[in-house]
């Protein structure tokens, strides 16, 4: 065989699911199928990147691209967008095929003729990126497919015509939003014999409307199965029970046109007859079949598998189009997903139901209505309205991301939007028209409904109770796939934050949830206001509200990822700055040793602001049901304190729990002696490297004249961490550490994983190398153990 990495040709059998890289997912993945299991498979060939990469070198095209990508302003601008990827596509379109590879592509196709036995076999052409059907990223959809093809020069200009559809407005816009570069993406193109289908498909070895992986999901319409991924066609659905194949639900839809081949090449549009229509696409025998091949198929990948399918109307075949990996619900908390039940009714019978639709997306929200029948109308579409359209197409992704919720008349729960809106975490229903009423006749542009897309439900009006109901649903964000690699580690790393405008630059971050907001910086950015104030001009509603919102940005926009937030630690000089503080607040002359933290809540001249604060909490997490908000004690001198802060908060109604954790800042020298007893109060720590220092050293850190003193490595500073670490976890309590220190110094990260640290946060620009100094640490330690070889630390930690 040819030297891989430079061919221009790989046949199905030469293929691995290793080899994305030569020849992009989809190709990569029916290479797996052919070569590795006994899957049905229609044969072919694909072109790899090289060739790709070959044609925009030698066409010089690769520049032109790059220069034209570079003068984008606003990807959120659709029209701009549109323009300049219509003309990029144009570009490669006007660019021959380089004589060499059209040559060896004709050589191939005559090839697969002579396999199959066939003079001019009809082949479908579909692309396959690099970046697609990969396990965390779902990319897959976004370039085009070509059907019905015949003849070698037919076949170059489709393939052509795939490294054009790399330049879509929604795969650019995708990929912009994914933080994936347009320059690191290639394209190969798949050549695969042509199924005269009779039925076609899609299906999930797990239940995507609820994550309930004990089932599987096949979706069939008549025909080719493109009307299904693009929603023009609400399909059948069949939900069939993983271990015992038998068929647990059949929703069977009217399917009034196909998409068909045509005997002398492409494919049209077919009315069927009323009678057709009605008729299940597949009998279950086949779904049963079907239900065999995904099941066998994810214990082949050892994932949950998203799977594409035809019936041969010829032979009575079933054919395995397409393999692989499910993108959302294997990032999602799997508890979380089996807690959701579909068909489950809301609790309130008394509530006005409008529509009913299948669940695609899981989530709920509330918003005004706007429904837009085409795209020329897209500009309409305001942030945070309810999108309500005829049917999910790829070509909404633009205004996707600017949705509450979706809701559409036509299309399944596996038609590619639907896919992106789970992925986005964006509520959706689809196919309303399906279940009786179609949406887009009953809502109209201005309505409040709520979007109950855990149970395919639409309410009329705000239903609180329902938002409060599904409160466990995933956020309308969460965490994208970074493109960089980070190995999975058991020291968590988590992300410093203050001000929550950033917190969308830094959602993204590789990061297991936010181990420091500061709530000071709601005071200072957003409120202005000293609390005491406030409550004397009678605004409290008005401090409790603004807190809670500006929390609630942070801890939604983090999804499931815990967030703890620091509880307020201004000093004096601080509060006094806020409007109305001077009335209120001492003059210390070192207040980084006065009245701080803790020793405020329970004073009785400062309790009522600290109740503020808990009310806030507790609206963040039982109002909004953003559950994943923690509290953390800053400045605690004293066991007693410990003791009265937390009956205050319980008395507020915030009680420890497995769901709600209160954890103590460690940074003064009694935290760490005394940890076995403040571990009766708190479910653990987070050491203040920057005060825990100054303390133990006996230097204010904010003085110039003893700075050089102050250093976290310093062995009285380690040896209390080593102390901490081992006393809390004797009481099963967790250790974190949100100071400078792992960020300045990472030998220091070293040092923390060997003690046992069970949290590392960092500021955000410090996440991904902490993630890699992390990784690269615990790899260390497991090679040191196992060899008895590594490099020994003569230091002694210990008390």
């Amino acid at each position: 065989m040819a030297n891989r990495t430079t061919a221009n040709i790989l046949w199905f059998d030469e293929l691995s699911r290793t080899d994305v890289d030569l020849v992009g997912g989809k190709s990569a993945s029916l290479g797996e199928l052919t070569s590795a299991t006994n899957m049905p498979v229609p044969y072919g060939f694909a072109t790899t990147t090289h060739a790709y990469r070959e044609f925009m070198a030698i066409t010089g095209v690769s520049d032109k691209i790059k220069a034209l990508l570079n003068d984008i302003h606003d990807y959120e601008d659709a029209k701009e967008l549109h323009t300049v990827c219509a003309q990029i596509r144009q570009l490669i379109m006007d660019h021959d095929m380089p004589a060499s590879l059209t040559t060896e592509i004709k050589q191939a196709y005559a090839a697969l003729a002579q396999k199959v036995g066939e003079t001019m076999p009809f082949v479908a052409v579909r692309s396959s990126a690099t970046a697609e059907d990969l396990p965390d990223a779902s990319f897959a959809g976004q370039q085009e497919s070509y059907l019905n093809i015949q003849g070698g020069d037919d076949i170059v200009q489709q393939i052509k015509a795939c490294y054009a559809s790399l330049f879509t407005d929604r795969a650019t816009y995708y990929r912009h939003k994914q933080n994936f570069p347009h320059e690191q993406v290639a394209l190969s193109a798949t050549i695969q014999m042509m199924v005269s289908s009779q039925a076609s498909g899609v299906m999930f070895s797990i239940n995507v409307g609820n994550g309930d992986e004990k089932e599987i999901i096949i979706d069939s319409v008549w025909g080719l199965g493109e009307y299904l991924v693009q929603g023009t066609v609400t399909p059948d659905d069949f939900i069939v029970n993983k271990e015992s194949l038998e068929i647990l639900s059949k929703d069977i839809t009217t399917k009034n046109i196909a998409l068909k081949r045509l005997p002398n090449g492409g494919v049209a549009e077919q009315t069927l007859s009323t009678q057709q229509a009605k008729q299940p696409s597949l009998t279950d025998k086949q779904v049963i079949e079907l239900a065999g091949y995904a099941k066998k198929i994810e214990k082949h990948y050892g994932c949950y598998m998203d799977m594409e399918f035809a019936l041969d109307e010829k032979t009575g075949k079933i054919w395995i189009i397409q393999a692989r990996p499910e993108t959302v619900w294997s990032q999602k908390n799997k508890q979380l997903a089996k807690n959701n039940e579909v068909n489950m009714m809301p609790k309130n019978q008394e509530m006005h139901v409008l529509v009913k639709g299948l669940p695609a997306s899981p989530g709920t929200a509330s918003g005004i209505v706007r429904v837009i029948e085409n795209t020329a109308d897209i500009n309409q579409f305001k942030e945070g309205e309810i999108l309500v359209t005829s049917m999910t197409s790829p070509d909404w992704v633009p205004i996707m991301k600017k949705a509450r919720a979706i809701i559409t008349n036509n299309g399944g729960r596996t038609c590619h939007a639907a896919i992106v809106s789970r992925e986005m975490q964006i509520p959706s229903i689809v196919g309303t028209a399906s279940r009786g009423v179609a949406a887009m006749d009953v809502l109209k542009t201005g309505d409040m409904i709520t979007v109950d897309a855990k149970n395919g439900v639409v309410y009329a009006g705000e239903e609180t109770s329902i938002l409060a109901d599904n409160r466990q649903q995933p956020a309308a964000k969460e965490v994208s796939t970074d493109t960089e690699y980070f190995a999975p580690t058991a020291t968590k790393v988590m992300m410093n934050l203050g001000d929550p405008e950033l917190v969308e630059k830094y959602e993204h971050l590789p990061v297991d949830g936010v181990g420091l907001m500061r709530e000071e910086f709601i005071w200072t950015s957003y409120i202005h206001e000293h609390p005491l104030y406030l409550i004397s001009q009678g605004k409290a509603e008005k401090a409790i509200n603004m807190l809670a919102d500006g929390i609630s940005k942070v801890v939604r926009a983090m999804g499931q990822r815990p967030v703890v937030l620091r509880l307020s630690d201004f000093k004096s000089s601080e509060y006094r700055n806020l409007k109305g503080g001077a009335e209120f607040e001492p003059n210390e002359p070192a207040d980084l040793l006065g009245w701080r933290g803790a020793s405020r809540y329970y004073d009785p001249k400062f309790i009522e602001a600290f109740k503020l604060e808990l009310a806030a909490v507790k609206k963040v997490r039982e109002e909004f049901g953003l559950t994943n908000l923690n509290v953390m004690l800053p400045f605690v001198r004293t066991i007693d304190e410990a003791k009265k802060v937390t009956e205050i908060m319980t008395a507020a109604g915030l009680v420890r729990s497995e769901d709600f954790k209160v954890y103590m800042m460690a940074e003064i020298p009694a935290n760490i002696i005394l940890a076995d007893q403040f571990n009766q109060y708190i479910d653990g720590y987070s050491i203040g490297s920057n005060d825990l220092t100054m303390l133990l050293l006996g230097l204010d850190r904010n003085n110039d004249t003893v700075a050089s003193l102050f250093d976290e490595r310093n062995l009285s500073v380690k040896r209390a961490i080593a102390h901490l670490i081992t006393t809390a976890h004797k009481d099963g309590k967790t250790v974190s550490i949100c100071g400078q220190a792992p960020s300045q110094y990472p030998e220091f990260t070293e040092f923390l994983i060997k003690q046992g640290i069970d949290y590392v946060s960092v500021n955000p620009d410090m996440v991904k190398t902490t993630k890699h100094n992390v990784a690269h640490y615990e790899q260390r330690i497991l090679l040191d153990k196992a060899t008895g070889n590594g490099r020994q630390d003569p230091t002694n930690y210990q008390w």
